[in-house]
């Protein structure tokens, strides 16, 4: 006999634990698959000091404990185990866990997240798992680089405006960007180049971050001229895009066209009645902690609201 469970949570940032603690107070009897990052991103986040409640800043690994424990405070069952499809088809739905197990479940709340790219340079990953200056999110840690030179790559939206963010805090942000053009759009085009202190440095790749256990440099070169140079930075930021954990639901749920899932506006509800989605998976835009534990409430209420409203105790 397969497990029936009333609500899965399948994730566990942010968005996962929030929407277990209100589903778990709402009698929901919530189940949460962590996945293979329980936690996710601020696992390997070092100081948040933005998220309200926590006046000296806490470690991200640290925090997600605190919301794991005051989610099984209430009931919540978590299991460290991976979900490896899932069958949203019909009702209950079908949630294959561990390539084995398959779970029945009345509603389904997803918050597997988004995962950062990066340019995969060995010395840009080993000082980003020590947290010694190299980050994917200007807007967290951007406040750590104040008065100081930073660096950004990348030629989107999304660099464009980390760029801008971090020339309020930052002496100088050179913009690094592969290609001989930027991508964003041309509001965000024009409020790059009209900010004195950045500078665009088009057909350059990053070769090499420099620096034992902090930023002190990168070594960039230009695709064109071949020639390299050294630049002199205490920060380095990485802005090329995030990818959505959503694999497993391609043929399931409707996603857009980067893979995130689509949910109707104002609410958490996905393509598929009962099935509900939350923090990063779904939000391409603001991408905090704050704003995942958010939609995971919302993704929680909704869910049980739903349930109520099929009779389902």
């Amino acid at each position: 006999m397969s497990e029936k469970i009333k609500c899965l949570i399948i994730g566990s940032g942010p968005a996962g634990y929030t929407a277990a603690i209100y589903a778990a107070r709402a009698d929901l009897k919530p189940v949460m698959i962590a996945g293979m990052e329980p936690g996710g991103q601020l696992m390997t986040t070092t100081e948040v000091d933005n998220y309200p409640g926590y006046p000296k800043g806490i470690q991200g690994p640290e925090m997600m404990e605190d919301f794991r424990k005051q989610a099984e405070r209430f009931g919540t069952v978590v299991r460290y185990e991976f979900v490896s499809s899932v069958d949203f088809s019909s009702r209950p739905f079908k949630v294959t866990v561990n390539e084995k197990e398959t779970l029945l479940a009345e509603t389904v709340i997803i918050s597997t997240g988004a995962t950062a790219k990066w340019l995969e340079i060995e010395s840009e990953q080993r000082l980003r798992k020590i947290s010694g200056g190299v980050s994917a999110c200007a807007v967290c840690d951007g406040f750590f680089f104040k008065g100081q030179d930073v660096a950004i790559v990348g030629g989107g939206d999304t660099a464009a405006e980390e760029a801008t963010y971090l020339s309020k805090l930052c002496r100088k942000v050179y913009m690094l960007v592969r290609k001989d053009f930027l991508r964003a759009s041309k509001a965000m085009q024009h409020r790059v180049e009209n900010t004195p202190n950045i500078e665009l440095l088009y057909n350059h790749e990053t070769i090499q971050v420099l620096g034992e256990t902090g930023v002190n440099g990168a070594l960039i070169r230009n695709a064109k001229t071949k020639e390299e140079r050294k630049i002199d930075i205490t920060g380095f930021f990485v802005a090329i895009g995030h990818q959505p954990n959503t694999s497993i639901f391609k043929e399931q749920l409707e996603l857009d066209a980067q893979g995130y899932i689509k949910t109707i506006p104002g609410t958490t509800q996905t393509s598929v009645e009962g099935v509900f989605a939350s923090g990063d998976v779904q939000d391409k835009t603001y991408r905090q902690a704050v704003t995942a534990a958010g939609s995971g409430c919302m993704a929680a209420l909704d869910a049980e609201r739903w349930l109520a409203s099929k009779g389902i105790h």
